[in-house]
């Protein structure tokens, strides 16, 4: 398995750090068996892809083998956040069938964390998802992770992370506090919630920490999910 340096642009402060253990405790004891989760958020810069790699890097520190896979095909910011020049293998060529799973990822210089980038973009993402190939590539991953933390694109722009909630233990919404609406969170709620009722919660992201204290307050602004703080 070839060992891939990064350059993270993001250095979590203590706090931040303990944030995200709060929200893999929650995770842990939410009473579902979330082995494989899908991350998506309700439209473009809430966060959402920086919320997803700590996330699994957050469950690395636990010391479980976790695998960070970039599924947004469209957008994808993984390369340019973490200072990576784009790689010859990724998602997009196991799920074209030219590589095998174990040639798409990569160690990182974290101890039990690793990454399944893109490769290159997709011009059928929905297709690629759709095919047989991904739920090769889920079991393969579910046989060999302790946990698989799959960013996606934006639930309101397109449906790819409806098409992988489908396949997956459990998914959960990054929304950004004073942008999104309440109507537009609850579709999108209720859009993955149709696709996998096993729904872990809203992480309601770019929170004035100095107003919301120093693990925020709990219940996000819609429904009753906890919502989880940070300033990405």
């Amino acid at each position: 398995m070839e060992q891939i340096k990064t350059n993270d642009k993001i250095v979590l402060s203590t706090r931040e750090r303990e944030i995200f253990k709060t929200l893999r405790t929650n995770i842990e004891l939410s009473g579902i068996d979330a082995k494989t989760i899908v991350v998506t958020s309700c439209r473009p810069n809430d966060g959402k892809s920086t919320i997803t790699y700590f996330l699994a890097n957050s469950f690395a520190e636990l010391e479980k083998k976790t695998l960070f896979i970039d599924a947004d095909l469209r957008k994808s910011v993984f390369y340019s956040e973490h200072g990576i020049e784009p790689l010859d293998k990724g998602l997009v060529h196991v799920l074209a069938g030219q590589i095998k799973p174990e040639e798409a990822i990569y160690s990182v210089q974290k101890r039990n964390l690793y990454i399944m980038p893109i490769g290159v973009f997709s011009r059928n993402p929905s297709e690629l998802l759709s095919n047989k190939r991904m739920d090769d590539l889920l079991k393969y991953v579910k046989d060999n992770f302790d946990y698989i933390i799959i960013d996606t694109p934006p639930i309101g722009s397109v449906m790819d992370a409806a098409i992988l909630a489908n396949k997956v233990d459990a998914t959960m919404l990054v929304a950004a506090q004073g942008v999104v609406s309440k109507h537009i969170a609850k579709q999108a709620i209720d859009t993955l919630k149709n696709a996998n009722p096993n729904f872990l919660g809203v992480v309601l992201n770019k929170v004035d920490v100095r107003k919301a204290g120093y693990y925020g307050r709990r219940n996000s602004y819609y429904y009753s999910y906890n919502g989880y703080y940070g300033k990405y």
